[in-house]
């Protein structure tokens, strides 16, 4: 956990120290359509289960509706193999993504839609799908004209069945085409 944190903490300096020589290079523009898709480490925690961690990633694309707003479609994962037993657990959700300052490519971003949780050991499994929301914040870093490294820290929450809830919060580092 600690080379976790470190290894985060590196990946966080690196991103703020490239954003003024690749803001200088490509201007924050956002036209028409994007796509991009990312990975990193997810914290699980679910009701009556405690906290674990593992790798998490995302999958996003929608439209661009004007400088300050995208909308779009994302889907969060996570998974953990332990012991011969596995937990698979997202959301897919529509989420809007707001830049406060369009020049700046510092982003917020929320979403609702649905949460599933997949588990399965010794050849049974079962899974259950609920209401899910996702929030996050992150920084579109331009390394060209129209594609950018963007890290991002989100908090994924679901519900997938009664009286049992569960949570990612993940940071990953990915890569958006606009």
């Amino acid at each position: 956990m600690r080379d976790v944190s470190r290894s985060m903490a590196m990946l966080a300096a690196l991103a703020v120290l490239g954003v003024s020589i690749a803001s200088a290079q490509h201007p924050q523009t956002r036209k028409g359509f994007w796509i991009g898709f990312g990975f990193g480490y997810g914290s699980y925690s679910c009701t009556d289960c405690g906290s674990t961690g593992s790798v998490s990633g995302y999958l996003k694309m929608g439209g661009t509706v004007g400088p300050h707003l995208l909308l779009g479609g994302e889907t969060n994962g996570w998974s953990k193999s332990e012991n011969g037993a596995t937990i698979d657990a997202g959301n897919a959700s529509f989420t809007a993504y707001y830049y406060p300052q369009p020049a700046s490519g510092l982003l917020l971003r929320g979403g609702v839609g649905f949460s599933t949780t997949r588990v399965s050991s010794g050849g049974l499994s079962g899974s259950n799908t609920g209401v899910g929301a996702t929030a996050g914040v992150g920084y579109d870093v331009r390394v060209g004209g129209n594609t950018s490294i963007t890290p991002v820290l989100n908090f994924v929450w679901g519900h997938p069945t009664s009286g049992f809830n569960q949570s990612i919060l993940q940071f990953a580092v990915g890569v958006t085409f606009h």
